[in-house]
């Protein structure tokens, strides 16, 4: 960590290229000339869930013919399609806990046999495992320690944005009001819990939500805070707020450029620099001045399925992406949902179950194996 929390509370008019270059001197000692990605398939298994952020466009009243639960065949069929395209990664994308508040939303799991969304997660992160090979990352929000139980012998990885610390925008009028899973306390005992368990986890901001520059330093905090006291913080995702039609956020304005470049730099100078820092490559241009402000890793990536948190921004081109960061002196490499530093430590941080299958995937350095080539991706 090269600024303390104090520290980045001064940085908010701080001179910002100054910052950028301090952050880019992390990011070459740590991650040298390196940025990593993953291709993946996204599977959004069910796009109904309890809690109505008013940033979101992904969620569905489960009594609209746009609600959607995913049944195992659908899984199969796209999983087989990011299979065929290459990808390694399946990233399951769903609501939280749709069944604890919609009728409709219970009866659709019933059909299928199940009473909660996380025992078919499971299920499914097993069918995906066992009949293509493919690696689970599960992004199923806040988790009781039974959940994460269930879930780690068939997940490589989690994730949960922890988006901000801040209790007032749990206030009526603000994006989180009336969201139960969305309460700061709810996910930060997550992230203690999937630490204490040695989970390799993702987690990170959504900005421009409403949340002043300190709120955003307290959140990076607390993230830091966890991965201090159990290392299980892989990627930290610097996301910004879009604009959609139909959202009760609207008329929100985006954060600038600038306020993602900052943001993205702080993160990098607060966090302890073997955390990756990430940026979604597909909702800006700018890539170049990403790279410049501290971020080594694009993410996932998909050749088959959009981006469905997003959906109006398309994913880049994996060759395109590769061209812009060798445009910045740098080196775009793939990656497994696990990185290389938490394979090495397989023991803490792998379920016995899936070693084997995740140390065949990768290369002696620990990125990705070609599974057609056995070569550099």
């Amino acid at each position: 960590m090269e600024i303390s929390q104090t520290e980045g509370y001064a940085c908010e008019t701080a001179e910002l290229h100054a910052l950028m270059a301090r952050a880019d001197a992390v990011r070459a000692a740590e991650w040298g000339d390196v940025v990593t990605y993953s291709r993946k398939v996204f599977v959004p298994l069910t796009n109904m869930c309890r809690d109505t952020c008013t940033y979101c466009s992904f969620v569905a009243d489960p009594e609209s013919a746009r609600a959607s639960l995913m049944t195992p065949e659908q899984v199969l069929h796209t999983a087989w399609q990011g299979r065929e395209q290459g990808c390694k990664e399946l990233l399951f994308s769903l609501g939280e806990r749709p069944e604890a508040r919609y009728p409709a939303a219970a009866a659709a799991l019933a059909r299928l046999g199940y009473q909660t969304t996380n025992a078919y997660l499971r299920d499914m992160c097993e069918l995906v495992l066992t009949e293509t090979g493919l690696l689970p990352h599960v992004n199923a929000g806040t988790l009781t320690d039974d959940e994460i139980d269930m879930l780690r012998p068939v997940s490589a990885s989690m994730g949960m944005m922890l988006e901000t610390v801040s209790k007032r925008l749990t206030r009526k009028g603000m994006p989180h009001y009336g969201c139960p899973d969305k309460t700061p306390v709810q996910r930060l005992r997550t992230l203690e819990r999937t630490g204490q368990r040695g989970v390799p986890f993702t987690t990170g901001l959504l900005i421009g939500i409403g949340e002043t520059w300190a709120e955003r330093i307290d959140s990076l905090a607390v993230i830091n805070a966890a991965h201090a006291r159990h290392g299980h913080i892989q990627e930290v995702i610097i996301q910004n707020f879009q604009q959609k039609p139909g959202i009760g956020m609207a008329d929100h304005p985006e954060p600038s450029l600038e306020d993602m470049l900052r943001t993205l730099a702080v993160a990098r100078l607060m966090l302890a620099p073997e955390i990756s820092l990430q940026a979604p490559p597909n909702l800006s241009s700018r890539h170049a001045e990403y790279l410049r402000a501290g971020m080594n890793d694009w993410g996932g990536i998909s050749p088959v399925t959009v981006d469905f948190i997003n959906p109006d921004h398309a994913w880049p081109q994996i060759d395109a992406l590769a061209a812009s960061t060798a445009a910045a002196g740098l080196r775009l490499q793939e990656r497994l949902t696990i990185y290389p530093a938490f394979l090495r430590h397989g023991d803490r941080f792998l379920d016995p179950s899936l070693s084997a299958r995740i140390h065949a995937m990768a290369r002696a350095d620990g990125l990705a194996l070609d599974q057609r080539t056995g070569a550099t991706p």
